[in-house]
């Protein structure tokens, strides 16, 4: 009996955490898509100036003040570059965060280069229920796994001690 109370109280801890992933999840796209908006801005403004000053485009002015003689010049072309960089990784998280699968999404989020946006994006989590198909049957199937693989070292245990009481 007592193994059974502790069965349903690891399945509904369990369950609690599961459907939070799709919360995260979303939480994750909505931090992603504003980060990628204000860099898109920066990056557009990069733009309008290598239009304004008569460069074929962004790449070729960039290359331009890489060879500057004045340093100062040469680091801001530099910090542009990272820029771009930085928008293009943006932009393929955004990709995956409107396209891709939840576990997409999950490989994307746990890339140990994108540690600080997650961590950004869990200092404002707040913990809720998924309102999704997905998100509820993401939660409840794992949820289920999770207790399965969490249960077997009792259940075995408990299995043993009743064949040795028989």
């Amino acid at each position: 009996m007592i193994l059974r109370i502790v069965d349903k109280f690891i399945f509904g801890l369990t369950l609690i955490l599961t459907l939070q992933i799709p919360q995260l999840a979303d939480h994750y796209q909505q931090y992603l898509s504003g980060l990628y908006q204000a860099t898109q801005s920066q990056v557009e403004g990069y733009e309008s100036t290598a239009i304004e000053f008569k460069f074929a485009d962004l790449q070729s002015m960039i290359d331009r003040h890489l060879h500057n003689t004045e340093p100062s010049v040469r680091a801001d072309a530099m910090q542009k570059m990272q820029t771009l960089a930085f928008f293009a990784e943006l932009q393929e998280g955004v990709d995956i965060f409107d396209n891709g699968h939840l576990f997409d999404k999950l490989l994307y989020m746990l890339k140990p280069t994108r540690y600080e946006t997650l961590k950004g994006t869990m200092a404002n989590f707040k913990m809720g229920i998924p309102f999704t198909i997905s998100g509820l049957g993401f939660g409840i199937v794992f949820g289920l796994i999770l207790n399965l693989f969490m249960m077997w070292p009792l259940n075995r245990w408990a299995r043993r001690r009743r064949v040795e009481q028989a």
